[in-house]
């Protein structure tokens, strides 16, 4: 596949491969002993879709994303650099499950790295 040739969205299988990837990223992170319990008492069906959205149309998707800014979404939760890490590691996992080329996740990872400042710690 010529990844210059295709957008990330296009790469990442579309709005049915994205929601694929998002199913076992959200899996991967229920068994992830390091931040499961922040899912605890979450609605999974709107995390589902918020990330499925977010990821879509960061991606350039059409796809409109509904939910709130990174910094309203994380603020107070108190995240570590730990758990940031640990969740970088399940969306690479879960993008390898899904067979996704090593450039294109190289691409998705630089763009969860730019979220840190978003996330840990606000």
């Amino acid at each position: 596949m010529n990844t210059s040739a295709n957008s990330l969205y296009d790469r990442l299988g579309r709005q049915d491969g994205i929601a694929r990837i998002t199913r076992t990223l959200i899996a991967n992170h229920m068994a992830n002993p390091l931040v499961n319990a922040r899912y605890g008492a979450s609605d999974m069906e709107k995390v589902e879709r918020h990330v499925i959205e977010f990821f879509c149309a960061g991606a350039g998707g059409p796809q409109t994303y509904t939910g709130e800014d990174m910094v309203a979404v994380h603020r107070g939760m108190n995240i570590s650099e730990q758990e940031f890490v640990a969740v970088i590691d399940d969306a690479m996992a879960a993008l390898r499950a899904h067979d996704v080329d090593q450039g294109t996740c190289d691409q998705v990872l630089g763009i969860l790295w730019s979220l840190k400042g978003q996330v840990v710690r606000v």
